[in-house]
């Protein structure tokens, strides 16, 4: 049963959630609105997954705690009832739960209960119906805007926001631009973590961005072409969330180089590195010489961390984050690429596997920090 067709009516029983729908928040809102009535069943694994991924610092975590407080609420209220059932998870199985492991055990309770399995995740609902299970799939709300996007003006390549701090922004082009405050209220922390909370939640829902990375202290999301880092304590000593956004996008054209270095790009530059200071640039230009390349029929890859080059479909972006150096070479090198664009080289690992495939005879371009050239 589809929550779509369901929604227009009453419904009475046991309701058994998984921990999607409770990170979701939607569960609240049906009773709410009076579409669920009677008992709904947390089961413990749920509270201490949520709990886990709270203790990581994880924005999913908190929003799920929240939802269970505004469930007993609503049993306050007396628009329904919460029991907590099951015996607590084991730490493996919690570790494991990305496996299956805490939505089997879910899919076993909504059966001994005779409950309804309540969920927004398509993989669990389709599963629970193959086991026999009475089923409401409630998709995810899919957001087509988030909050941070207000501050954001035609002219501004970043947001720079911290809990007790204006929000900042700078402003202008690449290398001609103003740190600027855009607002004269302090933003407070329940603020930062709303909004924190909302764009990893926009960005599990929908396929236009991804979670690069997700670690205790910090999140790095790539939300269609915005570049967003959120850092939370303990890691930093208070919520912050700077997004950027390229402005501009240049073809090779527009830089107006020396007719001799285009021709050398063409015919025998294939050992390149593009250096700046941050906010000059750099993978703007990247980014021209990428689809230069692929204006000439080369096949082209990128190695990127995050993934936030604006390229065409045809250039496959590799994300350094989630892959071995390993990995990274064997595939560059069994999928014969004419050019590798190196996003972001920061440490010694990244040279070595630059000069490891430039050797191999991939053409490179790697882009790196630097204020002026060795």
């Amino acid at each position: 049963m589809l929550a779509k067709e369901e929604a227009r009516e009453k419904l009475e029983g046991n309701f058994c959630p998984d921990t999607s729908i409770v990170i979701e928040g939607i569960l609240s809102k049906k009773v709410e609105e009076g579409e669920i009535e009677g008992t709904i069943l947390i089961h413990r694994a749920v509270i201490s997954e949520l709990e886990h991924q709270a203790n990581l610092g994880k924005p999913i975590g908190f929003a799920g705690l929240e939802e269970l407080k505004k469930l007993k609420e609503l049993e306050k209220e007396g628009k329904i009832r919460v029991e907590i059932i099951g015996n607590k998870p084991k730490f493996s199985e919690i570790k494991y739960a990305k496996f299956g492991w805490i939505d089997s055990i879910i899919r076993e309770s909504a059966l001994e209960h005779d409950a309804y399995l309540i969920t927004s995740d398509y993989v669990q609902a389709e599963t629970g119906k193959a086991e026999g299970l009475k089923v409401i799939y409630i998709e995810p709300v899919r957001k087509v805007k988030l909050k941070i996007e207000d501050f954001f003006t035609p002219d501004t390549m970043s947001i720079h926001l911290k809990e007790g701090v204006v929000p900042y922004a700078k402003r202008g082009r690449p290398g001609n631009w103003e740190f600027v405050p855009i607002g004269d209220k302090p933003l407070t922390k329940e603020e930062m973590e709303e909004m924190a909370k909302e764009i990893v939640e926009v960005v599990r829902t929908t396929k236009e961005g991804f979670i690069e990375f997700d670690r205790k202290g910090s999140t790095i999301v790539q939300f269609r072409n915005y570049r967003i880092v959120i850092a939370r304590p303990p890691f930093s000593d208070g919520w912050e969330i700077t997004a950027s956004r390229p402005i501009v996008k240049l073809s090779l054209k527009d830089y107006k180089l020396p007719k001799k270095l285009i021709e050398r790009f063409e015919k025998r530059a294939e050992g390149i590195l593009i250096a700046g200071a941050p906010g000059m640039g750099k993978s703007c230009f990247a980014q021209a010489l990428a689809e230069f390349y692929l204006s000439k029929n080369k096949v082209v890859k990128t190695i990127e961390s995050p993934r936030d080059l604006q390229l065409p479909a045809s250039i496959t972006q590799y994300s350094k984050s989630l892959a071995s150096s390993e990995e990274i070479h064997d595939v560059l090198l069994l999928s014969r690429p004419d050019y590798t664009v190196f996003d972001e080289m920061r440490d010694d690992p990244d040279f070595k596997l630059f000069s490891d495939l430039r050797l191999a005879g991939v053409g490179m371009i790697g882009v790196v920090h630097a204020t002026e050239p060795i």
